[in-house]
Parts: structure tokens; C-alpha cells; sequence
């Protein structure tokens, strides 16, 4: 194609280029020579442009739908555009004609618009009145709704309005009269309101719904108590901590929402409405004389509640030793003294609100002085609120019998207004001596009266004579659950979360409320020794005894703690017990360290009891000699290196990872399990025979082994989290470990370190006893074996055909094991005992050739019997085809070929075996015929190195 044809097809000309293009063309016809040319330029012009309609043809029907569309779509777009000039035009010349037409009626509009100011004027006098004439029927609604400060401030207005505005209109002086009066019924009804505010704050149904909680209640109960700002029901949760409360904030009532809703903006709104009616003095006199009975009553009303909650299912409280009935009072008691105590901060603030500072304001009827004082504070509330706590925890924690026994002690603050009332019962109960009784006369027996005459001696009993008398229950009715110390385990972190509250709000002068003082010296004299008592005492029980630990647990409690294997009773046991106390370190956080030494002393105690268990099984009677496997494992060097071996190493990693993943290859693997059979061979082999006392040879014995290491590993498992919790609570930690919801309290470095190396002590001792079943199965080999070479006769006559009887007792030993250690040990495990064991088998029996003194093809065979029977069984054992021992039995069928058939085999296919297993083997053929004399033999030998040297050489290069 020349240049003109390429221009013309170009998809790239376009514009300028065309009409070069076509100037290029004019000119080469102008310049053409003769018509002939012409003529041809012509035609190819023409064609040229035959095949570009052509093309332009096929594309219009290619794309003839595209556009099509595109034809109507644009005709579409400009139909819209002129329809929209068009309307803008009309829309234009509307606005000029609107311009014209207001510009002619000017001043018409102006007289109109200021009639209508005058008519507006007139209306709003008219709806005053009218609004005026409303307002009894509003004010009522707005007290049935609770919208007090609406209330207020509608009959505030109203009577100003009645007397400035609209004190000319007669008609509404009658109006005005009844308005008057209304205030003081508002007066009375808001101080009404704010008393129930702050003292029934909290719904009645808070008891059942923390009572339906109370059985789910875990490890957020701790967290829960402990928030001072726990907020349990839903009016609790809007309730604004009065600290954060805006005092610059205008206080406004919605209209469409519920008033009580929000307590906090509710007891704002009554105060401010208080306020507007001027009459805070009175209403803060009123609040402060309500405290003391209110607080009694509380108490008396909540624990009806609890009694007649759980009466109604059909629970008796008195015949149950249950302390969640203890924690459940106790919890609703918190939970409403709590809300006593914010709503009087919340109504305090309100008051600082309106009254900010106690400079001395004029008033401005009297022009009399007069100083702006609160008229009560927060310590009155807290006092009360310590003292009424106090007698309650005397009763439930059964402390009157050992107060009685030592000198009184005084838990009451200063501070507090009803010291006198304690201090004068207390000396009266230790100085009371009983000398004679009336119990069981009829007297007694028919009347109330002894009883009630006996509880003014008691404290406590004085407590719910006092507090019960308002609201008509008896004693018995009071008591939520049996006295006793253990009960402190179930209330302890509400109630230290409570006196926290309790020392942050009241200033003690030695920084110790009277509550903390009272707990403090109850867990310390009481509690913690009566808990370690019961703890040694189960764990003695457990571990003492000549058969401690080889008891193991039932299936059911096996199913419970979610293993597989059996575990130790006694290892449950101490487990248990150390579980009861990290709950204790968890429920007394504040005795964490006392706990945690407990528990350190108890494992030290355990350690100790299994360590002399498992000498008591290893070591040979009563010298300090142990059996085989027992002083391998104690080995450093070969604990070392059992412990790099891929088996090994493939039990201790985690369960995530992936455990198919091979450590190393099959060659890897056969290199390093030849390197252990070397080592037992060189340490065992050399010995005549293996004394039968060094041998575990009581397979229940090697049982209980594996009972103490999945027990001991488990227990250790446990223990380590444990650690983890711990030290993530440590002080000095920086771990950033995701901790249950319930933490463990922080611990003394020292105590966590002693724990830590104790946790190491239970993981050592279980994995000693793991290495010590893998050798003893090893050693039972040696044992078997051994004597297989060094005692059997291998050129006897042809019908002793049958396995060696060693080797019968090897495979009766193994399977004996098997069936023992397959109920005890986890299946990986399991395999890591019986793992490789063929290829020591073989190595064994092919090291062994060379203490055979002669050997015919009857021995042959029977060497072969002997290896297979033995591969049948570890076959049967390991569930894989032991191929090492076809290696083995292929090694002792070479002596069926003379030395120079096996020289000629090494050279054609490789040496299958060591130049030092070939020599052994060459041996025992010059011993077993002795026409091959000793210099043939060195003749063989030396042939022999050379082949290995060449064929060693060959595959090298």
C-alpha cells in the first residue's frame, strides 16, 4: 500500500490531515503525465472510496440501534431546553407585571397593616383573660401529670399577672383568691414529693428482678458491686452523678415525657419549683428530720420483701444455710442506701444551686440579715447509714459468741451522733451471766415474752426489735440465712465496694471507717484460719494413705472436667481446693496474698507427697539405686536429647498449629532415631544381661506413671493459667492479656515467683514420667532381646522352627503395656511411646549378630520368625507396618548367599547397609562354615571396602 492508500485508510486523519489528504490527490492528477495514469489514480481513488462507504455502511448497521438512540435521546434534551426557556420567559414577565400592580396599592397595604397591629392587640388582652380563666383546670393537670415546676410556674404568672396587668378586672378577683390559696396546697404537695423521692427512688420489683439474677450471677457480680455508679434499674440508669450535674443549666420539664423517669432531673425540678415558691428553708428542715426513720424502715422493708419474694415459690429461708439470701439483702440494701445517699447529694447540689454561697443576703421583707446555710450535710446520712450496716453484719456473721470471749471493740466513728446508743449496750452484753434458765417451762414456752426480754441483751437482736417494731415482723422473719463466718465470702466485695463509697464520702480521722475496721479484724482473727483448717483437713484426707495415689476419679467427674484420661483423686482433690481458694482470692481480693502462700504451702506439700511416690516406684527397694529407665530420664545429656527429637517436640505444640506439618523429613527422622538407638545400644548392648530388679516389671506400676503424668500435666496446665491471670494483675506487668471478666487481685512478685517455680516443679516431674515410659519400654527390648544372641542356639536341627521364647515374652510385655498405657495416656502420647520401636528392635537384633557363635539356614529362619512376630505385634500395637524390621530380616537373609554373590549385590544395586554391618555379617558366615578360612575372610573384608569406597565415591559424584 503506497502513502496516498495508507493516508486514506488511516483511522487517525482527521481535520487538517483530510483536507491534505485531498490536496495531495488534486495534485498528483495535475501532475500526472498522460491519461493512462490519471485513469488508474481515478480507479483507485474510487475503490478506495467503495470500500470506505462500504465500511462506514457495516458500521451504521453495527451500531444502528446506539444510534438511533442517541438521534432520539438528543431530540428529547432539546425539546426539554426550549420548554424550559419558555417558562422562564413567561415566569419573567409575570414578576414585572406583580412589580407594576404592588408598587400601584402602596399606600392601601400600609393603612391596612397597622389595623391589624390594633386588632392584635385587642386579641392578646382577650387571650390573657382567657388564659387566666384556664389556669385551675391546667394547674391540675399538670399535678396529675407531675409536672410541678409547669404547675409552679402557671400559678406563679397567673398571680402576678392577677395582680399588676389584670388587677382592674373585677370579674377575676374571685379568680384571683382561689390562685392564692392553691399555692400553699402546691407548697404541701411538692415537700410530699421530694420526700418520696429520695427515699422510695428505687421500684419495689428491684428485689425480684436482683433476685432472678442472683442465680446467673458470675463473674460481673464482682465488677458490678464494685462500680459505685452501678446502675441496676432503669430509673437508676438516667440518674446523673450529682458531681457532673451542670449547676449553670436551665432546669426544664418535657411536657410529653414521663417526669419520674429521670430522678435526678425530677428532684431538680421540685427543688427549683421550691424554689420559685420560695420555700427552701422549710423544705430542707423537712428532708433532714425523715433521714433516721427512713433509713430504719428501709432495712425493715426490704428484708419483708426478700421473705415474702421467696415465700411465694416455696423457699423457707430459716431452713436453708444459703448465704445468697444474705448477699441478696445485703444488695438491695446497697443498692437503696446508695440512691438515699445520691439523691440527698443530688438534692444538695440542687439547694448549692440556689443557695451558692453561705454569705450573709438581706431579706427583702425584714431587712434583716440573714447567713445562707445548708441546714443538714452528707455525714449525717453516712453515720446512719454505718450504724444500721453494722448490727446487721454482727448477726449474720455470727460474731456475738466470739466478741464474747475477748475484750469489745469499738468500730464506731466519732463523727457519728448515736455513739452513746452502742457504747452503752455493748458493756452490758459481756458483763450478762446467765445463771439459771426458764427454756423449757410452760411459761416459757407459752408466752413471748423471755424471748423478748433476752433479745435486749443482744446487740443485734436489740437491732430488729427497734427496727421491726414500725412495721409489725418478728425476728424470725428477719433472718436470711443461718450465722456463720463463711457468710463474709459472698458479701465481701459488695461490701468492701460499699465502705470504698463510704471513706470516699465520710473524712475518718484515721482514714478507716468503722465498717472497714469491723471486716478487717473478723477475716483476719476468724476467717483465714478457719479456711486453712478446712482445706488441710480434705487435702490430708486425700493424700495421706499407702494407696493415695492410685485411686483415679469416676467417668461421671472425668466427663465434668473435660479429659479424656483417667486422672489422680488426690491430684482432683488438691485441685479443688485450690480452685475454692483463688475464688476466695477472688472474693477477698484484699487477702489475695494470704490465699495465694496458702496455696503455695499446699502445693509444696503435694510436690513433695509425689515426688516420694514416684521414687517409691522407681527406686530399688530401699538403696539409692534406681531402675534403668528412672536414671535415664534424671540424665541431663540424654533428657536433652530425647527432648530435641521431632517426636518430642510434637507433643508440645499447641493444639492451633498445625500438627501435620512434619518438624523434619523421613531421613531427618530415621538419622536422629538411629542416633537414639545408639545411644541405649551402647549403654545396654555391652552388659551381659539386664538384672530383672532394674525393670519395672509390674505393668499397673508403669500405669500409675501414666496416671501421675496426664494428672500432673493437667494439674500443671491449670496451675499456669493461673500464673498468667496473675501476672497479668501483677504490678510490674506490661502484659496486655485479655482477663475474665473477674480478675484475681494483684500479688506480691515474690509469692507469684515461688508459684511459678512450683508449676515448673508439676510440669518437670510429669514430663520425667512420660521419658521414663518411653525408655522403660526401650529397656524391656534390651531386657528381651539381649539374651535372643547372646543364649539362644541358632544351628540347631530343622524343626526348631519357632520364635525364640524371649521374643514371645517380649511381645506378651508389650502388649501388656499396650492394653494399660492406652487406657491412661492420650493417643498422641501413646504413640510417642511406642514410636520407632521397630527400629530399635531391628537395630538391636542386627547389632546382636555379632555375639552369635554360629548360625545354619534353620537359624535363618528362625532369626526371620523371630522379626516377623515382633513386627506383627507392633504392628498391631501402632496400627503402620514397622518396615524396619523387613530391613532387619533382609539382613539376616543375606547369609543365605555366599560373601562374593553379596559383593556382586552391593556393586549392582548399592550398599543397603553399614560396611561394619557387613562385616559382622561376613563374620558370622566364615563362623557358620568353617572351610572359609581366616585369610579368605580378610580377602573378602578387604574386597568389601573397596566396594563400599567405590560405590560410596560413585554417588557422590
Amino acid at each position: 500500500m503506497d502513502e496516498t492508500e495508507r493516508i486514506a485508510t488511516s483511522p487517525s486523519s482527521k481535520g487538517r490531515e483530510t483536507s491534505e489528504f485531498l490536496m495531495r490527490i488534486v495534485r498528483t492528477l495535475s501532475h500526472s503525465a498522460d491519461f493512462e495514469q490519471r485513469e488508474k489514480e481515478k480507479a483507485r481513488i474510487d475503490k478506495a472510496y467503495k470500500q470506505s462507504d462500504k465500511k462506514l455502511g457495516e458500521l451504521v448497521t453495527a451500531h444502528y440501534e446506539d444510534l438511533t438512540k442517541v438521534t432520539q435521546d438528543f431530540s428529547r434534551m432539546s425539546k426539554c431546553i426550549n420548554d424550559s426557556r419558555e417558562r422562564i420567559t413567561k415566569i419573567r414577565e409575570d414578576l414585572s407585571s406583580c412589580k407594576t400592580l404592588l408598587h400601584c396599592k402602596r399606600d392601601e397595604l400600609r393603612r391596612l397593616w397597622i389595623e391589624g397591629v390594633e386588632h392584635k392587640a385587642m386579641v392578646a388582652l382577650l387571650d390573657q383573660v382567657e388564659l387566666i380563666k384556664e389556669v385551675p383546670v391546667k394547674l391540675d393537670n399538670f399535678i396529675i401529670s407531675k409536672h410541678y415546676l409547669h404547675a409552679t410556674d402557671l400559678l406563679v404568672n397567673a398571680v402576678a399577672k392577677l395582680e399588676k396587668p389584670l388587677a382592674g378586672i373585677d370579674a377575676l378577683r374571685d379568680l384571683k383568691a382561689e390562685l392564692i390559696a392553691r399555692n400553699e396546697q402546691l407548697h404541701e404537695t411538692l415537700i410530699e414529693e421530694l420526700n418520696k423521692q429520695i427515699y422510695a427512688a428505687v421500684p419495689d420489683q428491684s428485689v425480684s428482678l436482683k433476685r432472678s439474677s442472683s442465680y446467673r450471677r458470675g463473674s460481673n457480680l464482682t465488677k458490678q458491686l464494685s462500680d459505685p455508679e452501678c446502675k441496676q434499674t432503669k430509673p437508676t440508669e438516667l440518674l446523673k452523678p450529682p458531681e457532673m450535674m451542670d449547676l449553670n443549666k436551665e432546669i426544664k420539664e418535657d411536657l410529653n415525657g414521663n417526669p419520674e423517669e429521670n430522678p435526678a432531673h425530677f428532684i431538680a425540678v421540685l427543688v427549683e419549683a421550691l424554689f420559685v415558691l420560695r420555700k427552701i428553708p422549710d423544705s430542707a428542715e423537712g428532708i433532714k428530720s425523715k433521714i433516721e426513720p427512713e433509713l430504719s424502715a428501709i432495712v425493715a422493708r426490704t428484708s419483708q420483701q426478700v421473705v415474702d419474694s421467696y415465700a411465694q415459690q416455696g423457699e423457707s429461708l430459716s431452713s436453708q444455710n444459703q448465704p445468697r439470701f444474705l448477699l441478696e439483702l445485703l444488695e438491695n440494701v446497697f443498692h437503696q442506701f446508695r440512691n438515699v445517699a445520691r439523691m440527698h447529694k443530688i438534692v444538695l447540689r440542687n439547694l448549692q444551686r440556689i443557695i451558692p454561697t453561705p454569705e450573709e443576703t438581706v431579706d427583702e421583707v425584714s431587712g434583716v440579715p440573714v447567713r445562707n446555710e445548708l441546714l443538714y450535710d452528707m455525714n449525717d446520712v453516712w453515720s446512719k447509714i454505718q450504724a444500721v450496716l453494722e448490727l446487721v453484719l454482727r448477726e449474720y456473721l455470727d460474731v456475738q459468741t466470739s466478741s464474747r470471749q475477748r475484750a469489745p471493740t469499738s468500730f464506731d466513728e466519732p463523727s457519728t451522733d448515736i455513739n452513746s446508743y452502742f457504747s452503752k449496750k455493748k458493756p452490758t452484753k459481756s458483763k450478762k451471766i446467765s445463771l439459771f434458765r426458764f427454756d423449757a417451762s410452760i411459761h416459757a414456752m407459752s408466752t413471748n415474752s423471755y424471748v423478748d426480754d433476752n433479745m435486749t441483751f443482744d446487740t443485734g437482736n436489740l437491732f430488729h426489735v427497734n427496727l421491726l417494731s414500725e412495721v409489725g415482723l418478728g425476728k424470725h422473719q428477719m433472718e436470711m440465712c443461718k450465722p456463720s463466718v463463711n457468710n463474709i465470702t459472698a458479701i465481701f466485695m459488695p461490701l468492701e465496694a460499699f465502705i470504698k463509697e463510704v471513706e470516699d464520702a465520710v473524712a475518718c480521722q484515721d482514714g478507716t471507717s468503722s465498717l472497714q475496721s469491723f471486716v478487717t479484724e473478723f477475716i483476719q482473727n476468724i476467717f483465714l484460719g478457719q479456711v486453712h483448717a478446712t482445706v488441710s483437713s480434705s487435702i490430708a484426707a486425700a493424700t495421706k494413705g499407702f494407696d493415695a495415689l492410685r485411686h483415679v476419679v469416676d467417668h461421671k467427674t472425668q466427663k465434668d472436667l473435660g479429659v479424656t484420661r483417667p486422672l489422680l483423686t488426690s491430684t482432683v482433690t488438691v485441685d479443688r481446693n485450690i480452685r475454692k481458694l483463688q475464688e476466695l482470692m477472688q472474693s477477698l481480693p484484699t487477702y489475695g496474698d494470704q490465699f495465694l502462700n496458702m496455696i503455695c504451702n499446699i502445693l509444696k506439700e503435694y510436690r513433695d507427697t509425689c515426688n516420694s511416690a514416684y521414687r517409691g516406684i522407681v527406686q530399688i527397694e530401699s538403696d539409692e539405686k534406681r531402675v534403668i529407665s528412672a536414671t535415664w530420664a534424671k540424665d541431663e545429656d540424654i533428657s536433652r536429647f530425647l527432648r530435641s527429637l521431632p517426636s518430642w517436640r510434637s507433643l508440645q505444640m499447641s493444639e492451633r498449629q498445625d500438627l501435620s506439618k512434619k518438624l523434619c523429613s523421613e531421613e531427618e527422622i530415621r538419622t536422629l532415631n538411629s542416633k537414639e538407638a545408639l545411644i541405649l545400644i551402647s549403654n545396654l548392648s555391652s552388659e551381659a544381661i539386664i538384672p530383672q530388679q532394674e525393670i519395672i516389671t509390674d505393668v499397673t506400676q508403669m500405669r500409675t506413671i501414666a496416671n501421675v503424668h496426664e494428672s500432673l500435666e493437667w494439674f500443671a496446665g491449670r496451675l499456669r493459667q493461673f500464673c498468667e491471670l496473675l501476672s497479668a494483675r501483677s504490678p510490674n506487668s506490661m502484659n496486655s492479656i485479655e482477663l475474665s471478666t473477674r480478675e484475681y487481685p494483684p500479688v506480691s512478685d515474690k509469692s507469684l515467683e515461688s508459684l511459678k517455680m512450683l508449676v515448673k516443679d508439676f510440669q518437670d516431674l510429669a514430663e520425667i514420667c512420660l521419658l521414663l515410659l518411653h525408655l522403660e519400654v526401650r529397656v524391656h527390648c534390651f531386657y528381651f532381646l539381649l539374651p535372643v544372641a547372646k543364649q539362644s542356639n541358632y544351628a540347631g536341627p530343622i524343626d526348631d522352627l519357632d520364635p525364640d521364647s524371649n521374643v514371645l515374652k517380649l511381645n506378651k510385655d508389650l502388649s501388656a503395656m499396650e492394653e494399660m498405657l492406652v487406657q491412661s495416656l492420650q493417643p498422641q502420647k501413646f504413640k510417642y511411646i511406642f514410636e520407632s520401636l521397630g527400629f530399635l528392635v531391628s537395630s538391636i537384633l542386627m547389632s546382636s549378630i555379632q555375639y552369635l557363635k554360629k548360625i545354619n539356614e534353620n537359624g535363618i529362619k528362625k532369626m526371620c520368625r523371630n522379626l516377623f512376630a515382633i513386627q506383627q505385634n507392633l504392628t498391631n500395637i501402632t496400627m503402620a507396618r514397622e518396615t524396619d524390621l523387613d530391613h532387619a530380616r533382609q539382613y539376616y537373609e543375606l547369609l543365605y548367599m555366599n560373601p562374593d554373590d553379596v559383593l556382586s549385590l552391593i556393586v549392582e544395586k548399592g550398599p543397603d547397609y553399614s560396611y561394619t554391618e557387613y562385616v559382622s555379617l561376613f563374620q558370622l558366615y566364615q563362623k557358620s562354615h568353617p572351610h572359609i578360612k581366616p585369610a579368605n575372610l580378610d580377602t573378602l573384608l578387604h574386597k568389601l571396602e573397596e566396594v563400599m569406597n567405590k560405590t560410596q565415591n560413585g554417588s557422590s559424584t
